[in-house]
């Protein structure tokens, strides 16, 4: 099976727009209170056994079970005979709701993130449609169970051999969208590890550095849109808590934080395909992200958006039928791919590799892109020593490009 997720930009009636609306309030009211229902549990097992609280109790019997998906489906089921609003939502889409909860607790308790925190008016973005009637797309419209006919704009083509599996309706500041989940029974080939090869180096000052001499430009999309963003968010700080005129100054700062994510997520794409079209084989450092991102330069980190587009490139190598691998990125700056000897340490304002060793020069990025190429090839089985003669990366070939645009292929 092969799965791919195709987003549309809808354009709903103001009838759709409101049902849509109202159901995103009622899945995030099932949300908060089964959320609820789980905390009352929790608490109740941390009063103690010989005194009551002050404030108030958690009066729950001592052989109830932990509130979990398939209780609380049951129970949905019954408050949907008292509460007439739930009637108006579809059944499976409330059901997802209390799945995306349980998803979440699953996650706090596997990857140690945080206990899930209530979702306040307008928080809830979406909902999902786990299954999609005979037909779903009928020419320019999408049907989705309960509503009807809902028009979209077909900004690619539709596979003809795949079927939809499910649908998600997203709200964001610039509209309406839908994410179309499509499957192939297809079987997807291996791909191999071979042929040529590139290493890669993120950085700050610039954005990612080529073993082949190549150095990408930083385009920074919130530092350039800084000034106008904080001037934004001071308009809506001298609002009035409530008033239309907040909700517009909100919807402004929201559509201006869109654009710089569009901005950073399209030039990453475009450098993906670029680094797709100069090898067979691509290695970039395993980033330690967490640890960056509450660093010193965490808001440069966390601008240039490494993590977002390893994901982006580990994609379009597989969409492109290219070998990606990450690699150990410590000591990367430390060592030499000349000779593979350790230079030692060196500071953020030197950006030139000089071997004591060998003599060997070349910009620092550029030589901790070929350490990592190195180490990319020697992982998977390729006999690698040195960096070979003529790989033309010294300091004066090093050429400062702007990814080509070029659109991803369609499936």
């Amino acid at each position: 099976m092969f799965t791919l997720i195709y987003e549309f930009k809808l354009k709903p009636t103001s009838a759709q727009i409101a049902i849509f609306k109202e159901w995103l309030e009622q899945c995030r009211r099932v949300y908060n209170y089964a959320l609820t229902e789980r905390k009352d549990w929790v608490n109740s097992r941390k009063c103690p056994v010989n005194a009551c609280s002050i404030k108030s109790e958690y009066i729950i019997p001592a052989d109830k079970e932990a509130p979990k998906y398939n209780s609380q489906a049951v129970a949905l089921t019954q408050a949907k005979k008292n509460i007439p609003e739930l009637n108006q939502v579809h059944s499976q889409v409330l059901q997802q709701t209390l799945k995306r909860l349980q998803l979440a607790f699953e996650g706090m308790w596997k990857n140690g993130r945080g206990f899930p925190r209530y979702k306040k008016a307008g928080r809830m973005r979406s909902f999902v449609f786990p299954s999609m009637g005979v037909a779903p797309i009928q020419g320019k419209y999408v049907k989705l169970p309960k509503i009807g006919l809902v028009k979209f704009n077909q900004s690619r083509p539709i596979p003809d051999d795949a079927a939809i599996k499910q649908a998600r309706v997203v709200r964001r500041a610039s509209g309406w969208y839908v994410q179309l989940t499509w499957q192939w029974k297809v079987d997807v080939p291996q791909i191999n590890s071979s042929g040529t090869s590139i290493g890669i180096d993120v950085g700050i000052s610039h954005f990612a550095a080529v073993s082949n001499g190549r150095l990408f430009p930083n385009p920074k999309p919130f530092k350039q849109l800084e000034s106008k963003l904080k001037s934004l968010q001071k308009k809506v700080a001298n609002k009035r808590f409530g008033s239309n005129n907040r909700a517009k100054a909100l919807l402004k700062v929201a559509r201006l934080q869109e654009r710089i994510a569009n901005t950073r997520k399209n030039y990453h794409w475009e450098l993906a395909h670029n680094l797709c079209d100069w090898a067979d084989m691509i290695f970039a450092e395993q980033l330690n992200l967490k640890a960056l991102a509450r660093g010193f330069l965490a808001k440069h980190c966390l601008d240039a958006g490494w993590g977002q587009f390893l994901d982006i490139l580990s994609q379009c190598c597989f969409k492109r039928g290219k070998y990606f691998q990450k690699v150990p990125a410590s000591g990367t700056s430390q060592t030499c791919p000349k000779c593979l000897k350790e230079t030692g340490k060196k500071k953020l304002r030197e950006r030139v590799h000089k071997c004591q060793h060998c003599g060997y020069t070349a910009n620092r990025d550029v030589a901790a892109a070929q350490v990592v190429e190195i180490r990319g090839r020697t992982a998977v089985g390729h006999t690698v020593g040195k960096l070979s003669e003529g790989k033309g990366s010294v300091l004066e070939d090093v050429k400062l490009c702007l990814p080509a645009k070029k659109e991803s292929p369609a499936f």
